[in-house]
């Protein structure tokens, strides 16, 4: 099953910061600034998780989003020339991205946060729309819904009891 706990120490995790935002809260004595980062870690072989730090320093965001997204790691299915199993849309907030089936050397035609995702998670070639808000954040978190409910053939036979082949036509 592919929501189970996954080990991170198993994996070498490349990571990558999406954003870095300086945040700021206002008190009696002025402004007092913090950082948030969002960073997404993966291995480049199906495994992606997203998290976000906050600190006064970046170094120290940075690295606690990378923590955080150690935690959150799940797996991809992907086919045979290292696309999605299926068309789908992930909703998270106000975003919505779509992905779409790509044949090979089509690569990754996706924009900035979404592509950060599909890099790291190691898809190859894929072809995506982000839809609705264009919050970095929420748009992480939609590319990483729309994959986690990505499902192979395989899967989708055996939930319904049948062949592959019938599955697939």
């Amino acid at each position: 099953m592919r929501h189970e706990i996954i080990d991170p120490s198993q994996f070498e995790l490349t990571d990558k910061v999406v954003s870095i935002k300086r945040v700021s809260k206002t008190v009696k004595g002025g402004r007092t600034m913090r950082f948030t980062a969002l960073v997404v870690v993966g291995d480049g072989n199906g495994h992606i998780g997203a998290g976000l730090g906050k600190a006064t320093e970046i170094p120290e965001a940075i690295r606690k989003g990378k923590e955080d997204a150690m935690k959150k790691l799940i797996h991809v299915d992907m086919d045979a020339n290292k696309s999605v199993p299926h068309d789908f849309i992930g909703k998270f907030g106000g975003a919505s991205v779509l992905l779409k089936r790509a044949p090979e050397g089509t690569g990754i035609i996706a924009g900035g946060p979404a592509r950060n995702v599909l890099e790291i998670a190691g898809i190859k070639n894929i072809r995506t729309k982000s839809l609705g808000s264009n919050n970095k954040q929420n748009v992480v978190l939609a590319t990483l819904e729309a994959l986690k409910q990505m499902k192979s053939p395989e899967e989708v036979a055996r939930l319904r009891g049948k062949s592959v082949e019938e599955i697939l036509g």
